[in-house]
């Protein structure tokens, strides 16, 4: 049974940092290729980051050159750093696998606002 949980969200000011984490269980994970979603509120869920590989990157324009993907196999994680966050970062992050599953986690919320 796949099962994805998010972790590292919380409250931070702009300009802060976070760094998000998923635990992956179910799966084999290192050669799971893996994304990052998020989803504010009224709005679609949308594709962040992905990891192809083991370090292949993808991501959105709109967190480019501020977020980096990574993951760990010897711990089944797959992490997102964000930096110099916004306001408009402000969402529910989601983890998953490229294809994605149709089991999502809870999702871990940040919030970006001074």
């Amino acid at each position: 049974q796949v099962q994805l949980m998010e972790s590292g969200g919380g409250l931070v000011q702009p300009g802060g940092s976070l760094r998000l984490s998923c635990a992956a269980s179910g799966i084999i994970f290192s050669i799971s290729d893996m994304s990052w979603y998020r989803q504010a509120p009224g709005k679609e869920r949308e594709l962040v980051a992905q990891i192809i590989g083991r370090s292949t990157t993808f991501y959105a324009d709109s967190v480019k050159g501020r977020f980096t993907i990574s993951r760990d196999n010897t711990k089944n994680t797959v992490n997102l750093q964000m930096n110099s966050l916004k306001p408009e970062d402000t969402a529910a992050y989601y983890c998953n696998t490229i294809p994605p599953r149709t089991v999502w986690g809870q999702g871990t919320q940040v919030t970006v606002s001074s």
